[in-house]
């Protein structure tokens, strides 16, 4: 993390769920993948906890006494069901305008994101912003998955930023208390499909529907702020 005061802003993207539609894919992939490793885990615990990295999901909805050597397989498993639907993705409405905007304003603009790195190369693909992009994390990039605050801080690493000028936006609880760890300000999208009574309950600052709502928005919202500090 920079320590310099380089006086930077920026602003961290989560991916899943809230810059590309792929929240209830990775459900159904995790499902079928416990499945095959037959684990009956109902679909809707499944969907709760997306936005948790592989790792996490796995001691989360299986529990400390699962047969943690097959913890592997079943990420791997959920990453070659998964991958078969890549060319169905699409990103949200507004998700490339939104961050073309911001880095417009001279926001730094960094994909915080656990997939792998294959995926994630996909994934930019998908959004279609790369002229807006200062950097990108992966799984490779983080010991430990959200809602641990890793990933957010290797990407601020990557944007050269700092906790204090920077804003996170998320679709899941597990983003906001990964977020909350640095103090980072977060603002929370529905459109991965968490409430946003859930969103503002973990600590979301502002809630939008989708990145086209959060542009629409854009100069009054934490991301105005934050652009028109002195």
């Amino acid at each position: 993390m920079s320590s310099s005061g380089s006086g930077k802003r920026g602003v961290l993207f989560d991916v899943d769920g809230t810059l590309v539609d792929s929240n209830y894919l990775h459900a159904v992939a995790w499902w079928q993948a416990f499945r095959r490793m037959e684990h009956d885990v109902p679909m809707s615990a499944i969907h709760r906890a997306i936005g948790m990295g592989g790792d996490k999901l796995v001691e989360h909805l299986l529990g400390e006494d699962r047969n943690k050597d097959e913890d592997e397989q079943l990420d791997a498993t959920h990453g070659a069901i998964f991958s078969t639907w890549w060319p169905s993705l699409r990103s949200f409405d507004g998700a490339s305008e939104l961050l073309k905007a911001c880095s417009g304003k001279d926001l730094e603009v960094v994909l915080a994101s656990s997939a792998s790195g294959a995926e994630l190369e996909f994934l930019r693909t998908v959004i279609e912003a790369e002229s807006a992009i200062t950097g990108a994390t992966s799984s490779s990039d983080a010991e430990a998955s959200k809602p641990s605050p890793d990933i957010l801080e290797a990407a601020l690493e990557a944007g050269g930023l700092e906790a204090a000028n920077t804003v996170f936006v998320g679709d899941s609880v597990w983003d906001i208390k990964a977020a909350a760890k640095l103090s980072i300000p977060t603002i929370g999208v529905t459109c991965g499909g968490t409430s946003e009574a859930e969103l503002r309950e973990a600590g979301a600052e502002e809630v939008y529907e989708n990145p086209r709502a959060l542009l629409a928005a854009l100069d009054t919202s934490l991301l105005g702020a934050l652009i028109n500090r002195s």
